[in-house]
This record gives structure tokens, C-alpha cells and sequence, in this order.
């Protein structure tokens, strides 16, 4: 499942790629529901849950970084998503959840059950919109990401990443142009379909290229943005 990015008054410094340009409070009574939600520690590598665990919860990430991935058959793994503080995790599960959600680092969750959820949608139409709002922002990265991974290079690809983060970044109010990468380096090639070695390579080139900078290979400085924009989007023109 993707991760959602979905305010409410009691999240902590909301930074998702997907949230919406509205940033309305959430209504009074999922605030309350989340105020008042399990709050649970995990450290990096550990799961808040695992694919097929029955799903009664959904978390909002208020420290730290989640990411969630999917098993496939031959024992390797794809990264779907990253979540940030702010970001819904575990939101549209029917039954048991389909993907794995790992802290990336020492992570702090809010979960608030399921039936909570459902039970609020039924009574508050404005949830009912957000939720509606936030599915449809996942169907739209879940087309993003399958565009990327069938149609572009290891450079247009790390590029496409890199601005994905920058606007996550300006979205917030966040400086676009340096950021701190929170995943590894297997977690970026997990994501975008590619090898750790290619990954690290593709970084290399576009600094040597002048389109970033690195600073102890997690410092982000977007050098030339219109040149990685470009990159990116080269395989769409």
C-alpha cells in the first residue's frame, strides 16, 4: 500500500510527495481519534507490519521514515513508496495488508484502528472526500512509478526521484534545492528498479555532470534543476 499523505491538526512536520496543495485541518473528530491513538517506537529495519498481518490499524508517520515494499515471487524486492512525517501508512488494506511497512531509521507512529476510521467516514462526508482524494493520489504515483521503471533510463530515473523529493520539499515549505536523503542507497535502487552499483553510479555522473552535489552521499544540492528536469522528462518528449 502507498504511503498517504493526509494532515490532520495532531501530525508532526508533514513532508509527503503526494499531499494535497489544500491544507485544510482534518476534521475535529479524526484529530481527536488520532490524538488519542497508540503511539509506538521502531527502529530502523523494524516492520510496523508485514505483508499478510492482518490489518487493524492505520499509522501516521510523526517521526522518522517508512518504507514499503512488496516481496515478489523470485525473492526479490520492490520498493512501491516511501512515507514521510505526515503520511498515512496502511490506508485502503481489505483483510490483511498486501505490502511491508519498515522504518527506515528510528521511527515514531500514531495508529488509530481501522473500524475508527470507517466509523468516522460513515458519519463525516469531508473524511469520506479525503479519503476519496487520498486513494486517487495513490493511483496516480502508482502510474508514476510503473512509468518509470518500464520507460526510462538510470539517469532519467534517479532524476525523476531526485525532483520527486525536491517538490515533496517545496510542497512543505522546505528548501527544494537541498534535502537529506532518508533511505540507502538499496532502497533507491529497490524503488526504481536498478542495481545498488548503478544507482551509486548514476549519483556519481550527475555530479560530475554539475546537475547536483553530494555531501556524505545524503545531502542532496540541486545544482541545475532545469538540466535534471529535462533528464528526467526526456523519454516523455
Amino acid at each position: 500500500m502507498l504511503a498517504t499523505a493526509f494532515t490532520a491538526d495532531t501530525a508532526y512536520a508533514v513532508r509527503g510527495e503526494d499531499r494535497p496543495n489544500n491544507r485544510a485541518p482534518a476534521p475535529d473528530a479524526l484529530a481527536q481519534r488520532l490524538a488519542d491513538g497508540t503511539v509506538r517506537t521502531f527502529e530502523g529495519k523494524e516492520h510496523i507490519y508485514r505483508e499478510g498481518d492482518v490489518a487493524a490499524h492505520v499509522y501516521v508517520v510523526e517521526v522518522g521514515h517508512v518504507c514499503i515494499y512488496k516481496m515478489l515471487p523470485d525473492g526479490r524486492r520492490q520498493v512501491i513508496d516511501f512515507a514521510y512525517p505526515g503520511d498515512l501508512v496502511g490506508l485502503g488494506a481489505m483483510g490483511e495488508h498486501k505490502c511491508s511497512a519498515q522504518a527506515t531509521s528510528r521511527t515514531r507512529v500514531r495508529g488509530i484502528p481501522l473500524a475508527s476510521l470507517h466509523q468516522i467516514a460513515r458519519t463525516d462526508g469531508r473524511l469520506g472526500v479525503k479519503l476519496y482524494e487520498a486513494v486517487s493520489r495513490e493511483l496516480q504515483a502508482t502510474r508514476e512509478l510503473l512509468f518509470t521503471v518500464s520507460q526510462r533510463n538510470a539517469m532519467e530515473r534517479v532524476a525523476a526521484f531526485l525532483l520527486a523529493i525536491s517538490r515533496r520539499c517545496e510542497r512543505n515549505g522546505e528548501d527544494p534545492l537541498e534535502f537529506v536523503l532518508p533511505m540507502t542507497r538499496s532502497d533507491i535502487a529497490d524503488f526504481l528498479g536498478l542495481t545498488i552499483e548503478t544507482v551509486s553510479r548514476t549519483f556519481t555522473r550527475l555530479r560530475v555532470d554539475r546537475l547536483i552535489d553530494l555531501s556524505q552521499s545524503v545531502l542532496v544540492t540541486i545544482v541545475d534543476h532545469e538540466a535534471l528536469a529535462r533528464l528526467a522528462e526526456s523519454k516523455g518528449h
